[in-house]
């Protein structure tokens, strides 16, 4: 992404609010939009601005952070930014970058704005310039993969694990099913269970219980996600 990264933050703590804007001034990646200490009033701005990234608390009055994620913009994504480490999993399962657990560091809240700008600096996926490759963090730097060398992704807690051809242990790192799903090109890759992604090229067969052999893996494909692997597979059979 060529041009700064726009946000806005909610918070009902005012002091919350002051720490994240001074992070926010001092990076030069970020535009701030606006700051709201009342929910109900950010959801309509951050309807009509649509940023894209949002420093969202999740416990607040009237309307929490986790009822608000699910009424933004599709494209908007969320750094949720919170005292209650026990939300972290809940977290995940909207569209979330990242969880910050104040008091917030700016070290911190720097590795979460990089997860941002690595989520939107995402080459446009059309047939002249599709993606060829993905750069994820692990261990502290970044590895460059390309994509025709995943056979799988899969999730735990808040980590995924990239299986990749010719690899003997998976790449870890720290990112959402749901930010890897949007990530990869769906006509290459295929969600098959709340913790896989797999290459659909890659699969090696699939016996009658819907069972996938793909890599050293064996993945069952469970009822809420048979209707699309199976519509997906007919347009591939004979």
């Amino acid at each position: 992404m060529n041009q700064l990264i726009s946000c806005i933050i909610v918070d009902d703590e005012p002091l919350a609010v002051k720490l994240l804007e001074s992070f926010v001034t001092k990076t030069p990646d970020l535009r701030l939009l606006g700051s709201f200490t009342d929910s109900v009033e950010a959801i309509n701005a951050i309807k009509e601005q649509k940023p894209d990234l949002l420093f969202l608390d999740i416990q607040m009055p009237d309307l929490n952070g986790m009822e608000l994620a699910h009424m933004i913009p599709a494209n908007t994504r969320v750094i949720f930014t919170t005292a209650f480490k026990e939300y972290a999993f809940e977290s995940y399962e909207v569209s979330a970058l990242d969880f910050l657990l104040k008091p917030i560091r700016y070290n911190k809240f720097l590795s979460a704005v990089e997860k941002a700008k690595q989520w939107y600096e995402r080459e446009p996926a059309d047939e002249d310039n599709k993606t060829k490759s993905l750069f994820i963090r692990v261990d502290g730097e970044l590895r460059n993969i390309t994509i025709d060398s995943i056979t799988y992704v899969s999730g735990m807690k808040d980590y995924v694990m990239f299986y990749l051809d010719g690899e003997s242990k998976p790449l870890i790192t720290h990112l959402t099913m749901k930010a890897v799903e949007a990530m990869l090109p769906t006509d290459k890759f295929l969600r098959v269970h709340r913790s896989y992604i797999i290459a659909v090229d890659k699969i090696k067969k699939i016996d009658r219980n819907d069972c996938i052999y793909i890599g050293e893996e064996i993945i069952h494909v469970p009822e809420g996600y048979q209707a699309q692997f199976k519509e997906f597979i007919e347009t591939r059979s004979f």
